[in-house]
């Protein structure tokens, strides 16, 4: 049975290994998205701009706001990571 799943399963190969490249990429860029290390920089440069001026108090806030709550995103999908 393996060698006609192989025959057949051939032309998939392809798409397989598509399909996986992609996943890594997604994998990567969500581990990067939700560093908390990367999260904390971002929170001090926006806390740099608006104390220079160069964004405004709302701005800066909402800013803030998404950061936040990325960082609480993060922290979630740690702990779901460790307690399956």
């Amino acid at each position: 049975m393996g060698i006609f799943s192989a025959i057949l399963g051939a032309p998939l190969a392809p798409l397989k290994g598509t399909v996986w490249v992609a996943e890594q990429v997604r994998n990567e860029a969500e581990k990067r998205y939700y560093d908390p290390g990367a999260i904390r920089r971002q929170l001090e440069e926006v806390s740099a701009a608006k104390e220079s001026g160069a964004v405004s108090e709302d701005e800066a806030d909402e800013l803030e706001r998404d950061l936040v709550a990325r960082l609480l995103e993060s922290t979630r999908r740690r702990k779901s990571k460790e307690n399956p």
